[in-house]
């Protein structure tokens, strides 16, 4: 008889569609304990800018992968994985359900494919699918994508060089998916929360302006005279505002230009989300909306 697998949750969406309201909404029906996986809030002292979930807006739910490094240290896909499946083990141990929020959707990917990122097995359609993964999301999304899994291989990289990208990356992933037979010892459910294009855009713009309001200047001036320019800092947010304190631009072009630049990425994420496999839709501006991420936990936790 083969054994059961471990039950985890996953909430996907482009950047300011409501996943951890989602997800702090769930872990309470469900006695869930949540674990971030988002590439900048694992950092003390990056709040603002990257819109960190608040104490009082975890309603007493368990986080975890928030607040754990100092902002001049490093964190990549594969500390990402290490401890989120250490996490994962120990939530489903004490008899609740773990729950992923990101974020960081190469983190998430890396996890639900499985991947080995230290792995160095050859695969003859590595190079194919680093292809047409670049084709699919871009040379800057993917340069993203090999500064999580290898920072070192990505520094001083043109990412605009197609050629050397694609050698990057093959380097750095060297068959990152497990071989075959080795299977994930985890079931996954995928609720993606998704809303209308326009609305999304309104309410990122909105949201970049509560960010000013409250504080975010004054945060990010604290972090480069303290660090100067850490890899945190090039973040969508810090990096505008960093622009704004160096004076090469305006606060007012530094406030179009982080809506832009949010905007354009939660674009990308919506792109990459839509080459996942087995995700399920919420639609966030739906009447109902919890009620319907409700039903889909009930049938997959049954199964």
């Amino acid at each position: 008889m083969l054994e059961k697998k471990t039950k985890v949750l996953v909430i996907l969406g482009p950047t300011g569609a409501g996943k951890s309201e989602m997800a702090v909404s769930l872990a309470k029906i469900f006695a869930g304990q949540i674990i971030s996986a988002d590439s900048v809030q694992v950092y003390k002292g990056l709040d603002i800018g990257s819109a960190k979930i608040t104490k009082q807006e975890m309603q007493g739910v368990v986080h975890y992968g928030i607040d754990i490094l100092e902002p001049d240290q490093e964190f990549d896909a594969y500390q990402f994985l290490e401890q989120t499946k250490a996490h994962i083990r120990k939530i489903s141990q004490s008899g609740d359900l773990p729950i992923i929020v990101g974020g960081t959707n190469m983190y998430i990917n890396a996890l639900v494919n499985n991947y080995n990122l230290g792995g160095r097995a050859k695969d003859e359609n590595l190079r194919e699918k680093i292809t047409s993964f670049i084709d699919d999301v871009g040379q800057e999304q993917a340069y993203l994508h090999l500064k999580e899994i290898n920072s070192h291989l990505a520094s001083n990289l043109d990412y605009k060089n197609k050629a050397r990208l694609i050698r990057a990356l093959e380097i750095a992933m060297q068959d990152g998916k497990k071989e075959k037979g080795e299977q994930n010892e985890f079931d996954f459910l995928l609720l993606c929360v998704t809303m209308d294009r326009e609305k999304l855009y309104q309410r990122i713009n909105a949201r970049v302006i509560k960010m000013i309001e409250s504080g975010l200047e004054e945060e990010t001036r604290d972090l480069y005279s303290k660090y100067g320019q850490i890899r945190p800092l090039n973040a969508i947010g810090y990096k505008e505002m960093v622009e704004y304190i160096k004076g090469n631009i305006d606060l007012e072009n530094c406030i179009s230009q982080i809506q832009q630049h949010t905007r354009n990425y939660a674009k990308r994420q919506l792109t990459f989300l839509r080459s996942m496999k087995d995700v399920v839709y919420i639609d966030r501006l739906c009447e109902n909306y919890l009620d319907n991420a409700k039903k889909e936990v009930e049938t997959w936790l049954k199964k």
